[in-house]
């Protein structure tokens, strides 16, 4: 059995809990194979941008989402696609940028599993 440890925002009275599981079947660790998204921390070095270079960020929303951040944490956690134990993430850019610009190690994300052909429909 592994155990893995959620780290929530500061500002919240719950910091951390513990998600365990029996058997992963060389699957990602908390990320079922077969169910539907699973929200878990990531930190931001493991999730691919692949997108992050055609793209530019509105600086003011960003602004706002950070002081957001910091007075009430993240509300809604980015959405990631994870293939083959690897993390891609596609929208929340200023959610992601947001918390690069506070320092911020992890952050929030709603993780679906995909595979490689659904990982080439969202570089199209």
């Amino acid at each position: 059995m592994a155990n893995f440890v959620l780290q929530l925002p500061n500002n919240l009275r719950l910091r951390s809990f513990t998600v365990s599981s029996s058997s992963f079947n060389g699957a990602t660790p908390g990320v079922p194979q077969s169910a539907g998204p699973v929200i878990l921390e990531l930190p931001l070095d493991k999730i691919r941008r692949p997108l992050m270079r055609t793209r530019s960020n509105d600086q003011q929303k960003v602004k706002e989402l950070m002081d957001s951040i910091k007075e009430i944490g993240l509300q809604v956690p980015i959405d990631v696609l994870e293939v083959d134990g690897v993390y891609y993430g596609f929208s929340g850019c200023h959610r992601y940028e947001a918390h690069q610009q506070l320092g911020l190690p992890t952050i929030r994300c709603k993780i679906r599993r995909g595979t490689k052909e659904t990982l080439r429909h969202h570089l199209r």
